[in-house]
């Protein structure tokens, strides 16, 4: 599901103030550093994933979720829809399809250290907008902390600490909690999170073990074949 121009112009608008920019791994396979790496998926997938941000496979590809973690998490999903490995690289780009894809920011940060606070605020109001209007899901797989406690953006004190004090609990990558966000026009949408750790190789902490935390989650979620799109535009 493309942007339209409209979009496309404010994420470059912002990207252009935005400092921190990976540009050499732009640079060095030809992408435009101004360019969101958005991708989206299908806009009535009933299950969407939030993420940190662009790594290096993403800048390449211009697709989210695509790099190693990406990969970890795709791999798992094929395998739990269709109880067979996952046979190539470009299968796992056609997966995509079936779900909706989101970062906090847009954009590769330089050392893949996570966005300040400041800038996932610059472009929350957007980040915001694409999971409210562009999206008719409501159920949500966060990757990390840095992707979970992006909900608590602009939110009351008290919403916030609320949304913090589930990210603390011990059950937290089993159970799930409901926040609700507005765009700056007033809309508005409940989602439903269900946290995970960060899918990367480098998490030596979950990694072993994400791909049964993911399973739990899809079945939880009810997640078939049959079953991946909405019935009916909400």
């Amino acid at each position: 599901m493309p942007l339209d121009d409209h979009q496309r112009r404010a994420f470059r608008a912002l990207a252009g103030e935005t400092e921190g920019i990976d540009t050499e791994v732009y640079a060095r396979f030809d992408k435009d550093p101004l360019e969101p790496i958005i991708g989206l998926g299908r806009p009535n997938a009933r299950i969407g994933f939030f993420g940190r941000d662009p790594g290096r496979d993403e800048v390449r590809y211009g697709e989210p979720f695509i790099g190693a973690g990406g990969q970890l998490v795709r791999r798992t999903i094929y395998e739990y829809l269709h109880g067979e490995p996952m046979p190539d690289f470009e299968t796992s780009r056609e997966l995509g399809r079936e779900f909706f894809w989101i970062n906090t920011v847009p954009y590769k940060p330089v050392g893949n250290k996570a966005w300040s606070m400041k800038v996932k605020r610059r472009f929350h109001p957007l980040m915001n907008a694409l999971l409210i209007e562009q999206w008719q899901g409501r159920s949500l797989i966060t990757l990390g902390r840095e992707a979970f406690l992006w909900f608590g953006i602009d939110q009351s004190k008290a919403e916030r600490q609320r949304i913090e004090a589930f990210w603390k609990s011990a059950d937290r990558f089993e159970s799930s909690i409901d926040v609700a966000l507005a765009t700056e026009k007033g809309t508005s949408a409940t989602f439903t999170l269900y946290p995970l750790p960060h899918p990367s190789p480098l998490n030596a902490t979950w990694y072993a073990r994400f791909p049964d935390l993911l399973r739990g989650r899809l079945r939880a979620l009810d997640a078939r074949p049959d079953r991946l799109a909405l019935d009916a535009a909400r």
